[in-house]
Parts: C-alpha cells; structure tokens; sequence
C-alpha cells in the first residue's frame, strides 16, 4: 500500500514510519522542513515538502496513496483553538482527496475531555461544550468519522496524554523539566489522579493495524494502561532526579506546572477493551514507571536538541 503519512518525522511518527515500511508498504512522509525531510529519507521514506497549512500539498499527498495516516497536529499550547483551526482544515483536505474511493484515513486524536474518574471507552464521546479546550479536536475527530458516510475507510486512533519512550520531549518530560526547576517532583492534591499510557511502540503498531483493517467510522484507543496515578509518576520521576515527591494544592497547579496544571490534575482513565477484540493488538513495550527507570527522561540532551 502506497501510504501518505504526516508527522513521520515526530516522535510517533519516526516510529509508525518503520513499522509501515517493516510491513512493506510504500511511505511518502510530508516534510516542512530539511531536518524532517532527512529524516523521513534516512528512515526509508519518499518525501513530499510543505506543511499542514499547504492544503494543495495535503491534497496531492492524500490522492497520489492508497490511505492517509494523518499524525502532525500544531502544538500551539495554550493556544489549543488555533492548532484545532489547522487541523480541521487538513481533515477535510484529505476527505475531498479521498473521497469515494474506499480508501483509509487514520487520524491521531486524544483521550482526554471525558468525565473525570469515567473509564473511557471507544463508544464513549467527550461532550462538545462551547469552551472546552478538548472540544475542537474532538469535533475534528467527529469530521473524520463522518467521512464514513462518503466511502472513506476512516478511523480515529484517540491516544493517551502520556506516550512514551525515549527521544519523548512531551508531557512526561515536562514534567521532569518542572522538577528540575522546583527542585521537586510535585502532584496535584492527593495524587490520585491517573493517566493513561502507551509506549510508542505500541502506538505504531495500532496506526498500521488500523490503516490495514480498521472498518469505517472506527474509534479506537491506543491504551496500553488504563490509568497511572500521578503520585506514583512523581515519585518515579523524584526518585530518579533525587528529589522529594511533594503534593501540590489544586489551587496552586497552575502557578507550579504552568498550562500543564489543568491537565494533570484531571483523572482522566481509559480503556482499550474492544480495541484489542477488533485489530489484536497487544501492548508488549514497558509500561510508563518502568519506562521511567529506564532513565532516558533524565540523561541531558545536547543544546539545541528535541
């Protein structure tokens, strides 16, 4: 299969990139910058330039494949309506490229903006409420499983906030950065709050499954466990800095973690069930604690790097 993949330079991406080639299939990867575009070649991909915002690429990508894994989102935090805005724009390029065809489209979406304490499962859908910040990428999500309804094989991969293994520099190792800088490891509260987590290994294999069999209008969750505790996260992260893991006042999240605070005081769970019934997929990569001992979180990266 002929695949058009964005974000195949990211973190996720650099590793859905290999699993597809490893599968043999065919990889045109978008690159917006030289650095991606060496990556993507090293890796074994082809290469189309341009960006989320080139919507005449995205259309080119998606009608010269036989599927589209769509991994490259804007992180503009905190200003998570614009990056939605873009992305909303490059799901409808695909769906014109795509449509009636009966070709995949996978997208990576989110699992948080459920009900604090709910296990999530794939039927279930974060209500769209005016000002919610998960709301817009959850209409995204919504847009792409509609395509459904004009002979495009869409699915929707929601992932956990924390994916992860080395070369990671998302929530994870932000929060390593935090303790750095406080001189502790800190949590919410009582630190009961969990987080669901997969490692990126794990991750990739779910995007290839899907684009291979997953049936149209498909959610499935990239879960490999279904809740961490954020006082045990701390913890590890303290142990291995050689800091105290201390508690942080909900009122004072904010001030501590920065726009992070919001999201990591959320007990936010999920289940993979009937994602694992549907594709067979098992997670074999280590879970989030053991991930974190392995100590790649804590090894100083060159300046300048990601």
């Amino acid at each position: 299969m002929r695949v058009f993949v964005t974000g195949g330079s990211g973190f996720i991406g650099s590793a859905v990139v290999p699993e597809l080639l490893g599968a043999g299939h065919e990889v045109t990867g978008l690159a917006r910058s030289d650095a991606s575009a060496e990556a993507l070649t090293a890796a074994g991909a082809k290469v189309l330039r341009g960006d989320l915002e080139d919507l005449d690429a995205l259309r080119k990508g998606a009608a010269e494949s036989d599927g589209v894994v769509h991994l490259a989102f804007v992180h503009a935090f905190p200003d998570f309506a614009t990056s939605a805005a873009i992305d909303a724009r490059a799901v409808a390029a695909f769906g014109s490229a795509l449509e009636g065809s009966g070709r995949p489209l996978v997208i990576a979406s989110g699992v948080a903006g459920f009900t604090p304490g709910q296990v999530a499962t794939e039927q279930d859908f974060p209500a769209l409420t005016l000002g919610s910040p998960f709301a817009p990428r959850a209409a995204n999500a919504r847009a792409t499983l509609d395509l459904a309804e004009h002979a495009v094989r869409s699915s929707v991969v929601r992932l956990p906030p924390t994916v992860h293994g080395e070369g990671d520099h998302g929530f994870i190792a932000l929060l390593v950065g935090i303790a750095r800088e406080r001189g502790a490891a800190g949590y919410v509260g009582d630190g009961a709050a969990r987080w669901p987590a997969v490692h990126r290994s794990d991750a990739a294999r779910l995007f290839r499954l899907a684009l291979e069999q997953a049936p149209a209008g498909t959610v499935l969750h990239g879960v490999a466990e279904e809740g961490v505790p954020t006082r045990a996260i701390a913890e590890s992260i303290g142990a291995n800095l050689g800091l105290p893991a201390v508690p942080v006042a909900p009122q004072d999240a904010e001030g501590h973690f920065g726009w992070l605070g919001g999201l990591y005081a959320m007990d936010t769970r999920a289940s993979s069930t009937r994602t694992r019934e549907l594709l067979g997929w098992q997670p074999t990569g280590p879970g989030l604690l053991e991930d974190l001992d392995q100590g790649h979180y804590f090894t100083p990266r060159p300046a300048g790097g990601h």
